[in-house]
């Protein structure tokens, strides 16, 4: 009789130590499945796809602060091209400075009014002047904020008999702005100024 209550009491102890096993498997299964759910759903929100001429294109997000160089440049340059790309035509020429001065503040309406004043722009226009800019690359200081950046570029000012060549230096700062359809960077350029914009060469046609 003790010998089969030590059995009974033997296997007691072993079904009790499996249901054991059995709960703290399931428990560790279990947080196992909530934590790959929970890394597929952070890496699908990352992801986002963009249809593009009936093809989908994956794109990934991220930080902002991964994104600034990339995008301060490409704010700068933006600028440069609008406010410095010229044609002789006066709705040409309003439309790029309009979006022009968007991205920067009262600095650069302020060497706009000069250059209006001083006739620059009916020259242009009675000349038949063309004058367009390539920037040729960005120097970005993003360890102090607002952003210092100084912009080195070319000018070509394309006349009917010649073809003047220009260097262009210009330096500011860039501050974080609201993003909106006229300022999709969310950067605003301060204190612009040009420092320096010579002749290199002047070819004739």
């Amino acid at each position: 009789m003790f010998q089969k209550m030590k059995n009974i009491d033997t296997a007691f102890r072993y079904v009790r130590m499996f249901t054991m096993l059995i709960v703290i498997s399931c428990t560790l299964i279990c947080f196992f499945a909530v934590y790959k759910s929970y890394s597929l759903v952070s890496l699908m929100q990352s992801k986002v796809y963009i249809l593009a001429n009936g093809k989908a294109l994956e794109a990934y997000s991220s930080d902002r602060k991964d994104n600034i160089p990339v995008e301060a440049k490409d704010h700068v340059k933006t600028f440069h091209k609008l406010f410095f790309t010229l044609d002789p035509d006066e709705k040409a020429i309003n439309a790029n400075i309009s979006k022009a001065l968007y991205l920067a503040d009262g600095s650069a309406k302020r060497a706009y009014d000069d250059l209006k004043e001083n006739g620059y722009f009916s020259s242009l226009i009675s000349g038949n002047v063309n004058q367009t800019i390539a920037v040729d690359s960005v120097i970005l200081n993003i360890n102090e904020y607002p952003y210092k950046f100084r912009c080195y570029a070319t000018q070509s000012i394309i006349r009917p008999t010649s073809i003047t060549t220009r260097s262009l230096v210009t330096e500011g700062s860039l501050r974080n702005v609201s993003r909106s359809d006229n300022n999709p960077h969310g950067f605003l350029i301060e204190r612009w100024n040009i420092i320096d914009n010579r002749d290199i060469k002047t070819v004739n046609r």
